[in-house]
């Protein structure tokens, strides 16, 4: 039998009929393998596809959160039918599972946990975790219990458990360490923190009083990172999400996830059409003004792009919050101030140079031309860096994703200030001379 990973590769190339009966003729072990697998692209599609008693069967076998995963992408008509032939016990955990809105730590969690009373010694412990194995999704540690209330006392490591005195209660293999826990209407990202933070390998997952509801492994992890990411860097592409494979998004679907926010983005540079033509005289006076304009609005956009995504990866990060704005913008000022100067410095120096060598007259006052551009990227750029920065915490604050301050977003409104800046700068250095 070929690996797991290459079966789910050779399903994903296949069409959606011919993939539900390949793994409809796989050993049912495998099949179950191969549907736990995120990595299945069309996973729901094919689970309906299925006959209705194997389809059950199969979800009977995997991971409960996959298993969960599945179910809440198809319809509710489908639903219904395969919840009806799963077992009662196996049909209680999934209606848990599903009763957590997406994006909450419950969402994530699988309730398949071993677990023990405190009154146990690490002898018995070890029996039970050899009996209920094969049941579990993985055993990376052993959950102790309050052998009365059932609230969640600590979380053994499975090699404790291994390296201490059989005959020993089982609450002396608890390990000195505080045991960190995370609420399941938390949301996902602070599972997130909380693996990296820590370097757990699963996350146990409580209600509000204390008791166990399940884990949160590191694989589930890394899933939700790897989609978070995914989302947040086309949105920060100046696209909507999408949750397929670029091969898999269709035609139409990839116009409409890439059409609106291009529509968007064009309308806001129609304003910027509208600032050069409000200078339109200036233009005419001084035509050697309008050389520099590409420099300008990419200079004070690529610095705005960088600030934005900067503050778009420590939001999401945690390491910044919504109230250390006012710290974001004290040391993004300076900055912007330094590194306006900086290319402000290069482009004066490439006016200099041009001018002097022949290679391009500037006319008479090319040297207050020069100090025009300077002047200007200097404003432009820090502009661009302030704006940048705070624009997500704006978004975050209206509710909405920090992504979506894209850097074509945070270029298009650059651009149209950066052309008003410009100009007026132009007005005050180059008047009585050019203007």
């Amino acid at each position: 039998m070929e690996p797991v990973p290459d079966i789910v590769d050779r399903l994903n190339d296949l069409p959606l009929a011919e993939a539900a009966a390949a793994l409809a003729a796989l050993p049912q072990p495998h099949a179950v393998e191969v549907l736990d697998q995120a990595a299945l692209e069309r996973g729901p599609d094919i689970l309906v596809a299925l006959d209705r008693t194997l389809a059950a069967t199969l979800l009977a076998g995997m991971s409960a959160d996959r298993a969960a995963d599945l179910l809440g992408a198809v319809g509710p008509a489908d639903r219904l039918a395969l919840m009806g032939r799963l077992d009662a016990e196996t049909r209680a955990g999934l209606d848990r599972l599903l009763a957590y809105p997406e994006g909450t730590v419950g969402s994530l969690m699988t309730t398949e946990v071993v677990t023990v009373p405190s009154t146990h010694t690490v002898g018995e412990a070890l029996d039970h975790v050899r009996r209920v194995e094969r049941t579990r999704e993985t055993v990376y540690a052993v959950f102790v219990l309050d052998a009365v209330s059932g609230v969640l006392l600590h979380a053994v490591p499975l090699r404790r458990l291994v390296a201490c005195d059989p005959a020993a209660p089982v609450l002396a293999a608890v390990s000195e360490r505080p045991m960190v826990t995370v609420e399941a209407t938390a949301p996902a990202e602070e599972a997130v923190r909380i693996v990296a933070r820590h370097d757990f390998l699963a996350v146990p997952v409580v209600d509000g009083g204390g008791q166990l509801l399940g884990i949160v492994t590191v694989d589930d992890v890394l899933d939700t990172m790897i989609a978070r990411q995914t989302e947040q860097v086309q949105r920060m592409g100046g696209m909507e999400a999408t949750h397929q494979s670029y091969w898999r998004t269709g035609f139409w679907q990839m116009l409409r996830k890439r059409g609106g926010w291009l529509s968007i983005l064009l309308v806001g540079e129609m304003m910027t059409a509208s600032a050069m033509q409000g200078f339109q005289g200036e233009l005419e006076k001084a035509i050697v003004l309008s050389l520099f304009i590409p420099l300008i609005m990419s200079s004070g956009g690529n610095s705005g792009s960088q600030a934005a995504s900067l503050v778009i990866r420590g939001l999401a990060l945690g390491e910044i919050r919504l109230a250390d704005w006012w710290r974001v913008a004290l040391r993004e000022l300076p900055s912007g101030l330094a590194l306006g100067a900086l290319l402000g410095v290069i482009a004066v120096v490439r006016i200099v140079l041009w001018q002097v060598f022949g290679i391009y007259d500037h006319g008479a006052h090319w040297p207050l031309v020069a100090a025009t551009v300077g002047l200007a990227l200097v404003c432009i750029v820090t502009f661009g860096s302030m704006n940048g920065s705070m624009l997500p915490f704006l978004l975050k604050r209206l509710g909405f994703d920090p992504a979506t301050a894209s850097a074509p977003f945070v270029a298009t409104l650059v651009d149209v200030s950066g052309l008003v800046i410009y100009f007026s700068v132009a007005l005050v250095v180059l008047r009585g001379t050019l203007l």
